[in-house]
């Protein structure tokens, strides 16, 4: 079977990604720097079945999303992340699994000259195996060194990259002298597409706590901002209320006005002895507890020594 003309070829792949967008309703927009081939596959592999993974030119990805608007506006919002070398992956499943699945699937990688470093490399001290006729590559770079058996061995451990540094010639050389791949590629989560809106990925993060303390504090803001002002809300009305009871209370205290809810506080401020006798009692209470458990452990030594009287060793 011969391969397919390049207009056959486009025109089934704007039919494919419009498919998928129409039968999906979420998808992750993801980079693809520095996945080779065979990563791609294995990627391909553990998502099957529940995700589909479709890559191609940034062109013909915004032509065939721009010629789908009128049928689904809400895709107009993926157009201004389509740049540099990024793919879809179209999903049905849980977002933050299949995120997951996404940034398992790294693949060890050594320091190509060039590259822009994505995390800090530190080179740890150690004896690298090096012959000494290698110290002065370790000189021109500043790494302290000793020779050690016959080898070179490295006494400090060096911060040689730092996260967006590039990676130059003598770096690059030196981490693959000592075997060491200090960089992990993938598919990278730019954005996350569901159903109309766009957000980055962080927010799959967020837990149902994380919102109820965000609210919370913002209901309280509400609250403080009410009550300064003298605005009643729903959210500053409990606090108001809990103001006019105390203010009641404080009335109470010294007039003959008498609720129930005052009775307690009048009782206490004509015989304080009665506060003095409450809150002694809890206080009381703890050491009668530490009493119960010393008494209890005596026991049991008792118990323990008893059981072994009459009884050598070796009897």
């Amino acid at each position: 079977m011969g391969r397919e003309d390049k207009a056959t070829w486009k025109s089934n792949y704007f039919t494919k990604i419009i498919q998928l967008l129409d039968e999906y309703p979420k998808c992750f927009l993801v980079g693809a720097d520095n996945v080779g081939s065979t990563q791609m596959q294995q990627i391909r592999i553990s998502l099957r079945g529940h995700s589909i993974v479709l890559m191609g030119k940034n062109t013909m990805m915004r032509k065939a999303i721009k010629d789908h608007l009128e049928t689904n506006p809400a895709l107009e919002k993926l157009l201004p992340h389509i740049k540099g070398n990024v793919g879809f992956v179209f999903t049905r499943g849980d977002l933050v699994e299949v995120r997951d699945k996404l940034l398992e699937n790294k693949v060890r990688a050594p320091a190509r000259p060039g590259a822009i470093a994505p995390l800090a490399v530190v080179i740890p001290a150690h004896n690298t195996g090096l012959g000494p006729e290698k110290t002065s590559f370790f000189q021109a770079l500043s790494i302290p060194t000793k020779i050690s058996k016959g080898t070179i061995e490295i006494i400090n451990d060096v911060h040689i990259l730092k996260p967006g540094d590039k990676v130059g010639a003598s770096e690059a050389t030196l981490l693959n002298m000592l075997n060491i791949s200090p960089f992990s590629y993938g598919l990278v989560v730019k954005q996350v597409y569901d159903s109309g809106t766009i957000f980055a990925p962080a927010i799959l993060d967020i837990k149902p706590e994380d919102l109820r303390a965000k609210f919370m504090e913002g209901v309280a803001n509400v609250a403080a901002v009410s009550l300064t002002i003298g605005y009643p809300t729903v959210a500053s009305a409990p606090h108001s209320i809990a103001n006019g009871f105390k203010n009641l209370l404080a009335i109470a205290a010294v007039t003959e006005v008498d609720f129930k809810e005052a009775t307690t506080i009048k009782e206490f401020i004509k015989d304080p002895s009665k506060f003095v006798a409450v809150a002694a009692a809890p206080v009381a209470a703890a050491p009668a507890a530490d009493k119960k458990v010393e008494e209890k452990k005596e026991e049991k030594e008792e118990s323990e020594s008893d059981d072994d009287m009459g009884f050598g060793l070796f009897d």
